[in-house]
Parts: C-alpha cells; sequence; structure tokens
C-alpha cells in the first residue's frame, strides 16, 4: 500500500510539473505572437537631427521606384501630418527619400552621410517619425524624382531619419 501512495504521489507530481512547464512555455510562446511591440518610432537619432521631426502617415507613392543599379536619387512622397514634435509642419507634406528600395539603415553613402533610419519599405498607409530638413535642393545631392511637379509650390523636405511608428 505503501508503494501504491508514492506512485500514485509521484505520478501527480510529474503530470502537474508536466502542466505547469506545458503552460508555461504556451505563455511564454504566445508572447512573441501578440504582434509588434508598439511604438512611437523616437530614438536619439530622430529626436535630435533635422530641423523639423513629424510623426506622419505615407499616404501616396506615385508609381514604382526606380531600381538603384544606374543611379542614386531621392523619391519625392506624399505624407499627412498627424503630429509635429519640433519645427513646422502640418497637413499634406512632400517628402523626399533618399534610394527608398533600400532600407533606411542602409541608405547612407558618400552622397547622404547622415540618413538612417529603421523603416525596411515604403507602404501606403504606414505611419512614420521623420527628422527632416527643408528645402530638399539645400541637402540632397543626388537627382530628384518628383511626379507632384507642378502641381504644387509647397517645399519638399529633405527626409534625414525614418523610423516606423507602430500604433
Amino acid at each position: 500500500m505503501n508503494l501504491f501512495v508514492k506512485l500514485k504521489t509521484g505520478l501527480l507530481s510529474f503530470v502537474s510539473f508536466m502542466s505547469f512547464s506545458s503552460f508555461s512555455c504556451c505563455l511564454l510562446c504566445c508572447a512573441g505572437c501578440a504582434g509588434p511591440q508598439l511604438t512611437d518610432g523616437a530614438d536619439e537619432h530622430v529626436a535630435t537631427v533635422g530641423s523639423v521631426e513629424v510623426t506622419a502617415k505615407l499616404v501616396d507613392i506615385p508609381g514604382e521606384f526606380p531600381p538603384n543599379d544606374l543611379y542614386d536619387y531621392a523619391y519625392v512622397l506624399k505624407y499627412e501630418v498627424q503630429t509635429t514634435h519640433r519645427g513646422q509642419a502640418a497637413g499634406a507634406i512632400l517628402v523626399g527619400q533618399y534610394n527608398p528600395l533600400k532600407p533606411r539603415n542602409e541608405a547612407a553613402d558618400k552622397r547622404a552621410e547622415d540618413i538612417g533610419g529603421n523603416v525596411t519599405e515604403f507602404r501606403v498607409g504606414d505611419v512614420h517619425r521623420l527628422a527632416l530638413e527643408v528645402p530638399i535642393d539645400e541637402y540632397c545631392m543626388a537627382g530628384i524624382i518628383n511626379k507632384y511637379a507642378g502641381q504644387t509650390d509647397a517645399p519638399i523636405y529633405w527626409a534625414v531619419w525614418t523610423n516606423k511608428v507602430v500604433q
């Protein structure tokens, strides 16, 4: 009888341990499934470079980006400002992104040494925290593709730093 009680107690302890272990494993695994971590895109770069800092939604990419194998360029995109953190910008703004096919952390080169960020691709609807300079032609040393030319006389901003915002 004593052996039976020990076996039963040992088996219950083992089952309890396995249940707890499985439950703990599920909690740890599911914590990673909760989706991307929320972030306002702020970091030491976006908060200090450029003369303007905004959180803005990318509302238009006019056409396809050309390949980067022939030349370097800035491509002008349309954003809708949600919040201005520094400087002056409001409403719809035009922003030149240097070599937009490259992730922002790989886009800097001898023509644009100080650009960066954590955005890996540009998609309409994404929200970005942007550090900007204006006007673009005082900062961009490459060709500028502006498909909005002639539609507005608003200034075109130069994207210095571009971080993704996850809301």
